[in-house]
């Protein structure tokens, strides 16, 4: 076993490598950017160096740097965790050659199953079956061959970016060049493939675990088909879909799928199900690292994943067979992403988010586990993955993991930053999803179903509380009863006092109920019913959401202009870099027309033209830095349309 490895890697991904390191006695050394000087993996590690700025190209991703940072520390050995470097061959090359074990697969196996092109021919030789499909440079006339509906996939990566589903294809051209676009921007290389799109299909994934030694097995299924935008967001072990059978068969195809690019180490081999038809599994790809999903396998087999990445990295032999394989009790997760969720957000109520974490509550106990990067104080930027955490469930069998599950992120508290934990504990309640009826397409038609369209009242009375509360007389002596939020008047009857309050739209709130205000909690009473709140600054949450309650001044606002960004204006729904800019001052555009990219945590937003008119103003160009609700590009509208 090594003495020394370093953890090319941050965040929850980072801290979790490195608790298997101190469970066996080894030394770790983390990594950080200026960003994270402070973060959660640099204070957990035995050691760390700073290599670069905040920006991925320059620490992250800078294998010269990642060397350095090896050599300085007296590193044998590199753990790369997922994303960033750990599926870039070049990288595991780099790491051989200076002398430090790369705690992977070969770099010809990620070279080979990095490229899905190569990786569907050689698979498909070794008799494992693949979704039919086309390639560059003859990709539109491919697509065109299939009939849509068909899926745009970049040949060099993973992860969903990139991805697109083209049902129509009068609109294919645009649809390559922002599948272009995306791959290039994410791994460096635009070529892209494409495959028929099954209909309602199921993602299930074989994990695998090969040594140096000839040895390959595998460990299971993990069901992956609740995903949003090709991303996936809960998973689930064992899949309610497959018998012991098909299990078997698609487990033996996985590790013929290893066997055929000389794997070794830890891997993911994922196929596409007809959910009418599991014996119809087709091949998708390969991943050649750990997955985020990993902890749900580790809690139904008993076995730690990356400690077994470590003993076979370090040259030792597995010590049990496919035989000795076995699948206790069931296990869901859930990905914690910083994301505003709401109506108002577009793009189907997700965007991005960022912030501080003012406070943090993740739940542990009996069958929950919490995978993490976050602390309080914990800067949440644009720069990296949106997501912040896991929490997984384990019990006895399905219906007991997802109420564990459901119950832990109800318990879950983030405050000061947006998060989606409200969203999935309310997905994991949804039928469909409690009674196994899953797709990659469920989401996307209930998502409507699971996002709040209006802030609730108590949300309101509790953020009044609070100010109210700060209004309040401290201490002995004369009090100013003009200064206390009691109403009163002179010469009258005390009035209610309202208080300007915003959410989404600004509101004038008035009190109604009875309040109990403490430093963590505030707890009110409408209508006979208590409501309990977590709250910190202007951050309230329960079950998971939060709601950030900001003063509004309505004579401010007037005064600024800002009440007056309206349905002409078009501004940035997230912090992020404008990518695209399709128009100029003065052209005429019409309602829906997409007028400009911005691009935040790897993911594009298109700004669309809200009506027909003319481009009166346009603020930014490609490569501008925005803030959130800045003012991009504003579009008068025709005469016809005013009236």
């Amino acid at each position: 076993m090594f003495d020394t490895v370093l953890v090319a890697n941050r965040g929850e991904i980072a801290v979790r490598v490195i608790r298997t390191l101190r469970s066996l006695g080894v030394r770790s050394v983390a990594v950080f950017s200026d960003a994270d000087a402070d973060a959660r993996h640099v204070r957990e590690a035995d050691t760390a160096v700073r290599i670069g700025p905040a920006q991925a190209a320059e620490s992250y991703l800078s294998v010269e740097r990642l060397l350095e940072a090896a050599a300085r520390t007296g590193a044998q050995a590199v753990h790369p965790g997922y994303g960033f470097l750990a599926e870039n061959a070049g990288f595991a090359r780099a790491c051989a050659d200076a002398g430090l074990v790369f705690i992977g697969p070969p770099a010809d196996a990620i070279s080979l199953m990095g490229d899905k092109i190569r990786a569907k021919e050689t698979v498909q030789t070794a008799g494992v079956p693949v979704v039919p499909g086309g390639r560059d440079p003859e990709l539109a006339e491919a697509a065109r061959a299939l009939g849509a509906p068909v899926l745009l996939k970049p040949s060099a990566g993973g992860g969903g970016k990139g991805m697109r589903l083209v049902r129509d294809l009068t609109v294919l051209e645009d649809e390559i060049a922002a599948a272009r676009r995306e791959a290039r921007a994410s791994f460096g290389d635009d070529t892209l493939l494409v495959e028929r799109w099954v209909d309602r299909p199921r993602h299930i994934e074989i994990q695998v675990l090969a040594d140096g030694h000839g040895h390959v097995v595998h460990l299971g299924e993990r069901e992956c088909s609740l995903q949003r935008r090709h991303q996936k967001i809960i998973e689930e072990a064992p899949s309610v879909l497959l018998d012991e059978s098909t299990r078997a068969s698609m487990g033996e195809a996985a590790v013929q799928a290893a066997r055929s690019c000389g794997y070794r180490g830890a891997g993911t081999v994922e196929f596409i199900v007809p959910g009418g038809d599991p014996s119809s599994y087709y091949f998708m790809e390969m991943n050649t690292r750990l997955q985020v999903e990993h902890p749900v396998t580790e809690l139904i087999t008993g076995l730690d994943l990356v400690e077994w990445q470590l003993r076979v990295a370090a040259g030792e032999p597995l010590t049990f067979g496919q035989d000795d394989v076995r699948l206790t009790g069931h296990a869901v997760e859930a990905r914690i992403c910083a994301e505003t969720v709401s109506v108002r957000a577009g793009a189907r109520g997700f965007l991005p988010s960022g912030g501080t974490v003012l406070r943090l509550r993740e739940p542990q106990g009996d069958g929950i586990r919490t995978d993490s990067g976050l602390s309080e104080g914990t800067e949440v930027g644009s720069l990296y993955d949106p997501m912040l955490s896991k929490v997984i469930a384990y019990g006895p069998d399905r219906a007991t993991a997802l109420r564990k599950l459901r119950a832990a992120l109800a318990e879950t508290v983030i405050l000061g930053v947006q998060t989606n934990a409200g969203f999935l504990r309310r997905l994991l309640a949804h039928p469909a999803v409690v009674e196994g009826e899953l797709d990659t397409g469920l989401v996307e038609r209930v998502v409507d179903d699971l996002v709040a369209t209006d802030v609730p009242d108590e949300v309101y009375e509790a953020a009044a509380a609070v100010r109210g509360e700060a209004l309040l007389p401290k201490g002995a002596g004369w009090t100013d009863p003009f200064s206390v939020p009691s109403g009163w008047r002179l010469g009258g009857a005390a009035k209610p006092v309202g208080f300007h309050l915003r959410v989404q739209d600004p509101v004038e709130y008035v009190p109604r109920g009875a309040a109990d205000v403490t430093d963590d909690r505030v707890a009110v009473t409408l209508d006979g019913v208590r409501h309990t709140f977590h709250r910190a600054g202007d951050w309230l949450g329960r079950d998971g959401d939060a709601w950030h309650v900001r003063d509004h001044d309505p004579v401010a606002a007037s005064l600024t202009g800002a009440a007056h960004v309206g349905a002409d204006s078009l501004t940035a729904p997230m912090p992020g870099t404008v990518t695209v800019v399709k128009v100029a001052v003065g052209d005429e555009v019409s309602a829906g027309q997409s007028l400009l990219v911005v691009e935040a945590m790897k993911m594009e937003h298109v700004i669309s033209a809200p009506h027909a008119g003319t481009v009166a103003e346009l603020d930014v160009t490609p490569g501008t830095t925005v803030a959130m609700d800045q003012v991009l590009a504003v579009v008068a509208p025709h005469e016809e349309a005013e009236e």
